[in-house]
């Protein structure tokens, strides 16, 4: 049987301390820009993101002009901080207060992977871009495989995981106080036993549908992917926030009101519930009840709270996915996270609406995409 998961031919693994922020932490193009204003020079992030570093700002330097610098970048990067490897795969683990995931860092045929959103086009674009011209992949996809639990508790690919008692090839411990753990396995039984296990089911995007849909519009046959399953993952809540239309509370109500939804009054922030957005004013707190039927809370909201009530294109720069409730905005509409079995399920869901955790850390394991 052909798998859909190979090994990485050529990689690089990280010597001491990925070179620079994870790469995966910024989602808005004004996050990356503010944080390469406060990064030191030379990073990941820098090569991901030549065109939005203070020196291409300044210049007018727009992304493809500067994709030479990143690629000469990314060598110098290379010979710093990493040390080559070949013909491995590489099983990983990270533990933190967000939970636990172990699996393995791997090629993945990007024709195997089933989506869970919708993706932004100028975002695929652009990360396509960036990929064909490096031709080496700098974070992995987070992707699930739909399985079933053996005896242990555990699929077969997290039994396999636990059960490594090596010298781990990269331990470290990240910003937000997780530890991850990475192992390098070379050709034989071994390897061929983690191939096995991990390819052995259809494989779903939990993080990266954008950098799965980039490497389809690169025309790559692989990308790099972590394929977990648990045991501790978790599914949070990405927002919406409403910047640049000047509405407030009361404006809000009457447009919700308008469409048939029932709005109240909170005294308080509290967590949203499914079937219930708690919104954020600046002056006021919301309560708005969805009608039931109609599909995921998130495509409901888009749909309808700022679709039809108040004429707001969910891809407008007015609308802002955000992670963080009291993210800086005239309104942030709360929405409950995705239950875990709507995306188990392979329901289709909108752009940014499910942030698994926790996270593999980007840059512990280059992979070369060239064929």
């Amino acid at each position: 049987m052909s798998l859909p998961v190979r090994p990485v031919r050529r990689g690089w693994v990280v010597r001491d301390r990925v070179p620079g922020p994870d790469v995966d932490e910024f989602a808005e193009p004004g996050q990356v820009i503010g944080a390469l204003a406060r990064a030191p020079h030379g990073t990941l992030l820098a090569v991901q993101h030549p065109h939005r570093t203070p020196a291409a700002l300044a210049a007018g330097t727009g992304l493809l002009d500067a994709l030479p610098h990143a690629r000469a970048e990314l060598a110098a990067l290379i010979r710093r901080a990493y040390r080559e490897v070949a013909d491995v795969v590489a099983p990983y683990r990270v533990d933190g207060p967000d939970g636990t995931a172990c699996g393995l860092l791997c090629l993945v045929d990007p024709d195997a992977i089933a989506h869970t959103e919708d993706v932004y086009p100028d975002v695929v674009a652009e990360r396509g871009q960036v990929l064909a011209s490096l031709g080496i992949a700098t974070s992995a996809a987070m992707l699930i495989p739909i399985t079933e639990l053996n005896s242990s508790g555990y699929d077969g690919l997290t039994s396999l995981v636990l059960g490594i008692d090596d010298e781990p090839a990269v331990s470290l411990v990240d910003s937000g106080g997780r530890r991850h753990w990475v192992w390098l396995v070379g050709p034989g039984a071994r390897q061929d036993a983690f191939l096995e296990a991990a390819g052995a089911h259809p494989l779903l995007v939990a993080d990266g549908n954008h950098r799965v849909a980039a490497a389809r519009s690169a025309g790559l046959s692989g990308l790099l992917a972590l394929v977990t399953s648990g045991p501790g993952l978790r599914v949070g809540p990405i927002h919406r926030a409403i910047v640049g239309t000047g509405l407030g509370a009361s404006d809000l109500v009457t447009a919700w009101e308008r469409v048939g939804l029932t709005v109240s009054s909170l005294p308080y922030v509290v967590d949203p519930e499914p079937g219930v957005v708690v919104v954020r004013c600046a002056d006021e707190v919301l309560r708005v009840e969805l009608p039931a039927g109609q599909g995921i809370d998130h495509a409901v909201v888009e749909s309808l709270l700022l679709g039809e009530a108040l004429g707001l294109d969910p891809e407008s720069p007015c609308v802002r996915p955000v992670t963080d409730p009291s993210a800086e905005a005239e309104a942030v509409l709360l929405i409950a996270p995705v239950p875990l079995k709507e995306v188990f399920e392979g329901s289709k869901m909108p752009r940014k609406s499910t942030y698994f955790t926790p996270k593999p850390r980007s840059g512990l394991l280059l992979a070369d995409l060239t064929p």
